[in-house]
């Protein structure tokens, strides 16, 4: 399965992601060049990939950083306090 993600950086979350089935590789490519060439003006600060997983399941494992705050994908040290 092949999932288009565009990723607000500055907000840290997700705008939008859209699943392809593995024989959809060039409709995914042309999406996310057309995602690409639309925000080059309209959306700084903004990421678009392609990844590929077995599912969504997989890849929030995989790439987790996509799916947590950065806080939550930290480390917590023995007898520090977590931060909610």
């Amino acid at each position: 399965m092949l999932f288009l993600i565009e990723y607000d950086r500055l907000r840290g979350d997700i705008v939008s992601i859209a699943t392809f089935s593995d024989d959809k590789r060039e409709q995914v490519n042309d999406a996310r060049l057309e995602l690409e060439l639309r925000m080059r003006s309209d959306a700084p600060g903004r990421e678009v990939v392609v990844l590929d997983a077995v599912d969504e399941d997989a890849l929030r494992l995989t790439h987790a950083r996509y799916f947590k705050s950065a806080q939550a994908l930290l480390p917590v040290a023995p007898g520090l306090p977590v931060a909610s």
